[in-house]
C-alpha cells in the first residue's frame, strides 16, 4: 500500500514539474534582421531610373564619398535648400528631392552598417562643418554662381539616424538644422545591454535626448520633425515602436489609432501630431516592411517640406 502511495505521489510530482517547465517562458529569439515573411502588402519599389540633374562626388567622413545631386532647373539666385540623406540608395533620395521643386539640392551619405558607425562618423562637429562647406563649394561650381544654403533638412533611414543624433548634439548644428525626417530608424540600446523591457530592461535614453530636444523645438514652431516607424521587434536593441512611444510621452503627445493607406501599399495604424511634430506608425514586422519606409521617402519628404512653408 505504501509503495503504491509513493508511486502515486511521485507521478503527481513529476506531472507538476512538467507543467511548471511548460509554463517557464522561453528566451526571446532575436529578430535582427526579422526572420518573418510577409506577402500581403504590396511593398511597391521605386525604379532605379536617372532623374535629370547634375551629379558630383565630394569628400566625406571616414574616406567615404558623398553623392551630390542638383536637380535640373535649380538656380542659385534665391539660395538653395539642402537635404542630407543618411543611409540608403541615392536614386530614391534623388527622386524625392527632385519632386520638391526648383530650389532643393541633395547630399547622400553612406558610411557603413549600424547606427554606431554613423554616430562615430559625425561625433566630431568639424565633420559636419566640412560636409556643408564641400556641398556649398560643389553646388556653386555646378550652378556657376555662389550658392547660399537657405535651409537644411536631415533625413535618416534605419541606421542613418545615428548621424542625425550626433549632429544635433552640437548646439551650433542644432540651430542650423531646420527639419528632420526619420524613416523607421529611431533606435537605442537596452539597459542592461540586450535585456528587453519585458525582462526588466529599460531604454538607453542618452541616444534619444537630442531628438527629444529637437521635438520640443518643433512643438514651439521653430523646427519640423516627422518620424515614421514599423512594428519590427529587433530583440537585440530597442524597436522603433518603443522609441517613438518614448518620444510621444516625452513630448506630451497622444497616439491616435487610424486605418489609412500609406505610400507603396503601406498600412498606417497610428499617428501623433501637434505643431511641427508628426509621428506615423505603420504595420509590419518584416524586412520588406522596413524597406517600405525608404521607398516611401518621396511622400514623407513632401509631407515634411509642406509643413516648412
Amino acid at each position: 500500500m505504501r509503495a503504491r502511495y509513493a508511486v502515486t505521489i511521485a507521478s503527481v510530482m513529476l506531472g507538476l514539474a512538467s507543467v511548471t517547465q511548460a509554463q517557464t517562458p522561453l528566451p526571446l529569439a532575436t529578430q535582427n534582421p526579422s526572420p518573418m515573411v510577409e506577402r500581403t502588402r504590396a511593398h511597391v519599389r521605386l525604379t532605379a531610373t536617372e532623374v535629370p540633374g547634375i551629379r558630383r562626388t565630394v569628400d566625406g567622413p571616414l574616406g567615404k564619398p558623398i553623392a551630390l545631386f542638383v536637380p535640373k532647373g535649380v538656380r542659385a539666385g534665391r539660395g538653395v535648400q539642402l537635404v542630407v540623406h543618411f543611409h540608403g540608395a541615392a536614386f530614391v533620395a534623388e527622386k524625392a528631392v527632385a519632386a520638391l521643386g526648383k530650389d532643393y539640392v541633395l547630399a547622400v551619405v553612406n558610411v557603413g552598417a549600424g547606427s554606431g558607425a554613423y554616430d562615430r562618423a559625425f561625433s566630431d562637429p568639424p565633420v559636419f562643418d566640412s560636409l556643408l562647406s564641400n556641398v556649398r563649394r560643389e553646388v556653386s561650381a555646378a550652378l556657376g554662381a555662389p550658392a547660399v544654403l537657405r535651409t537644411t533638412t536631415l533625413v535618416g533611414f534605419s541606421a542613418g539616424h545615428g548621424a542625425i543624433r550626433a549632429i544635433l548634439r552640437d548646439s551650433a548644428h542644432f540651430a542650423q538644422v531646420n527639419a528632420v525626417l526619420l524613416l523607421d530608424g529611431l533606435h537605442t540600446s537596452y539597459v542592461p545591454e540586450g535585456t528587453v523591457v519585458e525582462k526588466g530592461g529599460q531604454l538607453d535614453e542618452k541616444h534619444l535626448e537630442a531628438l527629444v530636444r529637437f521635438g520640443r523645438a518643433a512643438l514651439r514652431g521653430e523646427k519640423r520633425l516627422l518620424v515614421t516607424h514599423s512594428e519590427i521587434f529587433p530583440g537585440t536593441f530597442a524597436s522603433t515602436t518603443e522609441t517613438t512611444d518614448y518620444l510621444v510621452s516625452a513630448l506630451g503627445l497622444r497616439r491616435i489609432p487610424v486605418l489609412k493607406w500609406g505610400p507603396g501599399g503601406m498600412q498606417q495604424l497610428s499617428e501623433a501630431h501637434r505643431a511641427g511634430v508628426e509621428i506615423l506608425g505603420f504595420a509590419g514586422n518584416t524586412a520588406p516592411d522596413h524597406i517600405d519606409h525608404l521607398h516611401g521617402m518621396p511622400e514623407f519628404l513632401r509631407r515634411l517640406a509642406a509643413r516648412m512653408k
